[in-house]
């Protein structure tokens, strides 16, 4: 699936279409927004905003001691 030339609404749709009928609402929401935060990352590591890994784990350690 080349995602960088859809359109975000074309991204739904085609997620959408890719889930069993019987799933619910929550279940179409919740794969929205997982696919919205890749897209996301994906922009920021377009323009350079990426994070170093010794410093994820600084702030995972920070987070998870609290």
């Amino acid at each position: 699936m080349q995602i960088e030339s859809m359109s975000q609404k074309e991204l739904a749709i085609k997620t959408i279409a890719g889930l069993p009928d019987d799933c619910t609402l929550e279940e179409i929401a919740d794969k929205l927004l997982y696919f919205a935060a890749i897209h996301e990352g994906m922009k920021e590591l377009d323009q350079g905003l990426e994070v170093d890994h010794e410093e994820v784990k600084k702030k995972l350690t920070s987070w998870l001691s609290v």
